[in-house]
């Protein structure tokens, strides 16, 4: 670009010499009006070439087309999608996107060997709760540093995501990933039906004493269980134990989605432990095994391949284990297979003032080292994340096939047809609250329960603290084991032996896998880590 700006300035300057020239030749009034004409031409022509190659001092005069990883399966409709944000993309800053997909199942395995294997692609989502950290993503070096490159390249972007949510992202005094500005939480809990309540005489369930009257009117009253789930629900159960005991919260070293550290307090989040080793966790093991033995959930949840949601929506269940966003998400879907259940959520963390507001950065787009073009990307990012023309696209669809507008509420078009119409993208990281829709098939709910929440909502104390597990993998490796092995069975009430003696044998098993060297290494390295504010 500099060579061009150079070449630009030689054209005008070249211009004005002439001019200066034909004046002290005594030229008439006609050939200085003549000469005056063509050099304010060339140099508007120069101005207009100029700036259609150029955008935020950036150099767009070749096309580029941009790689970008997104978790889930390609729609049907999906490429239809894309080739109209790709019309738009070509227009405003010469790229193309070309979306690749990381399947829901392969995401604990093809999303790490994304960034280790070198391949070069542009952007991805990121977040501190992926299989790799996005700070330990920004620590390695994957991510590029977008510091500097906002206030250039995309500077309405900047403006648009407030400071104090940078600020969440930066690791050591850099940005390298764009977050969400949607407000969300997905604290746990348990779906039910509020015509079943109804007919039990009771109002509704907000403590595990409810919970257990309402499933035993379920079994005493109903030929489907309370509970129709598989395996995963042994980590729903899990978290039910760590959210209503006193001010426990989840700690890093462990992934949560096994049986994962605690801490006891945000105040104590230097301190960490493992729950199987206290009385707490002994008790609710003997619960589990009460709950198993009363029928609360199907005799096959070990071995069975279907979830929770999906036996509930086929009139399986009286009720499912999931988080708030999922159950409020599936509003639609739940209400169009069941329309008289009229669900309502039992938020396990409310109780106690548990509730962990989301921040920006646990979803987040950042953009790959190996990227060829990083400004270009984040010109892209910067469409889809403040121009509602583009939101609409990446989050919706293309109006009027995969989505209608009526009254500011987006609905299903009558003519949709999910088997030629359905798709979308997985893009969380890219949307705004600004510009969401309500939507028909979401609960209306939403707006009011998450102002209730964003009022008494905790920050994570964790968050901005990323865990080296480099010198614990084998130990984690072996935990993993054990939690699958026998961790997983007493959160469900199916192991061989007692459950407080099979406390016992995990407690060992646990102990003889390292666990007490894995909670050395979390707090060592929780030292001198100071809670994002």
């Amino acid at each position: 670009m500099r060579n061009k700006s150079k070449k630009v300035s030689g054209i005008l300057l070249a211009f004005t010499m002439m001019g200066g020239l034909l004046a002290g030749c005594g030229s008439s009034n006609d050939d200085n009006n003549t000469s005056s004409a063509e050099s304010n031409g060339s140099n508007a022509a120069n101005a207009t070439n100029a700036s259609a190659n150029t955008a935020g001092g950036v150099d767009i005069s070749k096309e580029v087309k941009l790689v970008y990883y997104l978790w889930g399966s390609e729609g049907v409709a999906n490429k239809d999608i894309l080739a109209e944000i790709n019309k738009k993309l070509k227009q405003d800053i010469n790229a193309t996107i070309e979306v690749k997909y990381i399947d829901w199942p392969d995401v604990a395995t093809k999303y790490p060997l994304l960034f280790a294997s070198g391949e070069k692609f542009d952007m991805s989502h990121v977040s501190p709760g992926a299989p790799v950290s996005y700070f330990s993503l920004a620590n390695q070096g994957a991510l590029v540093d977008i510091t500097d490159m906002l206030d250039k390249v995309a500077p309405k972007l900047k403006a648009e995501i407030p400071a104090s949510t940078w600020e969440a992202t930066k690791v050591n005094g850099k940005i390298y990933g764009v977050p969400s500005l949607y407000s969300e939480f997905t604290p746990t809990g348990y779906a039910y039906r509020t015509d079943l309540l109804k007919k039990y005489g009771m109002e509704k369930i907000s403590s595990i004493a409810d919970m257990e009257k309402y499933m035993d009117n379920v079994v005493k009253n109903e030929s489907y269980p309370p509970i129709k789930g598989n395996a995963d629900d042994a980590f729903n159960m899990f978290r039910m134990l760590v959210d209503t005991t006193g001010m426990w919260l989840n700690a890093p070293g462990i992934n949560t989605s096994e049986l994962n550290l605690v801490t006891k307090s945000p105040a104590d989040y230097k301190t960490v432990f493992h729950p199987a080793f206290t009385q707490e966790f002994e008790d609710w093991a003997v619960k589990m095994r009460e709950w198993a033995d009363k029928g609360y959930w199907s005799k096959d949840i070990m071995s069975s391949k279907v979830d929770a949601g999906t036996n509930f929506r086929a009139a399986n269940s009286a009720g499912y284990l999931t988080h708030a966003q999922d159950w409020i998400g599936k509003y639609g879907m739940d209400t169009k297979a069941q329309p008289d259940a009229n669900l309502d959520f039992y938020t396990f963390a409310e109780a106690n003032h548990k509730i962990k507001r989301k921040l920006g950065v646990e979803n987040s787009t950042g953009i790959s080292t190996t990227s060829d073009n990083p400004e270009r990307s984040l010109m892209a990012i910067e469409k889809f994340m403040t121009d509602p023309s583009y939101y609409n696209l990446i989050q919706y669809g293309i109006e009027g096939r995969q989505y209608t507008i009526e009254n500011g509420m987006k609905k299903t078009p009558a003519n949709f047809d999910e088997k030629k119409d359905g798709g979308g993208f997985s893009a969380w990281s890219l949307r705004n609250d600004k510009y969401n829709l309500p939507m028909d098939t979401e609960n209306p709910i939403r707006a009011s329960l998450y102002e209730q929440w964003n009022k008494e909502a905790i920050n994570d104390p964790y968050m901005g603290f990323s865990f080296d597990p480099k010198n614990v993998s084998t130990e984690l490796a072996a935990i993993s084991n054990v939690n699958q092995q026998l961790g997983m069975q007493l959160m469900l009430g199916k192991t061989k032996k007692d459950p407080k003696e099979a406390v016992a044998d995990y407690r060992k098993q646990l102990t003889a896998a390292g666990i007490d060297k894995v909670i050395a290494e979390v707090e060592k390295q929780l030292a001198n880590f100071v809670p994002v504010q």
